[in-house]
């Protein structure tokens, strides 16, 4: 089965700035994917609106799942936590590819698979220490419906998708 594919709709500043499409490591780390996902369209979860946090679908915390995967560099999806053990509902996505001093304490759930227009337009309002000039959020989430079509051309058949 392939891994699910969740999407943002950014806005900075107040005006739309695109679709942020990733791709969850179900295969390598399933509770953290399916956390993510699960939050992300909405199914489970409380909503607290302020961007501080809440619980995860298993409850207050969950258990690092693994280590497998690193931070190997822009777009890399990975969990916010307070030390070993405490993730949530928080998360990030990496800005840029030196950030290996976070790899072994917060588990990398989902890499970015289009919009990283998007994610380097969020880049360009923020500083180093994770302020921003302009306000980001996230307007609405949730799965994408993939549109898969066939290409038939004389005896190749071709698959495409595309994300919505």
């Amino acid at each position: 089965m392939a891994n699910p594919i969740v999407f943002f709709d950014m806005t900075i500043g107040g005006k739309p700035a695109g679709r942020i499409v990733m791709e969850l490591f179900a295969d390598c780390v399933p509770r953290t994917a399916e956390n993510f996902r699960a939050l992300c369209t909405g199914e489970k979860g409380s909503d607290t609106g302020n961007g501080s946090g809440g619980e995860s679908i298993y409850g207050a915390r969950f258990p690092d799942e693994n280590f497998v995967k690193k931070h190997t560099g822009p777009g890399i999806l990975s969990m916010a936590n307070l030390g070993p053990d405490t993730n949530g509902s928080q998360f990030m996505i990496s800005f840029e590819s030196r950030i290996f001093f976070l790899d072994g304490k917060h588990v990398v759930f989902g890499q970015l698979v289009q919009g990283m227009n998007v994610l380097k337009a969020i880049e360009k309002v923020g500083n180093a220490l994770g302020y921003f000039s302009k306000q980001i959020l996230i307007a609405d989430c949730g799965q994408p419906l993939i549109l898969l079509r066939v290409l038939v051309s004389g005896f190749k058949i071709r698959w495409g998708s595309r994300y919505f």
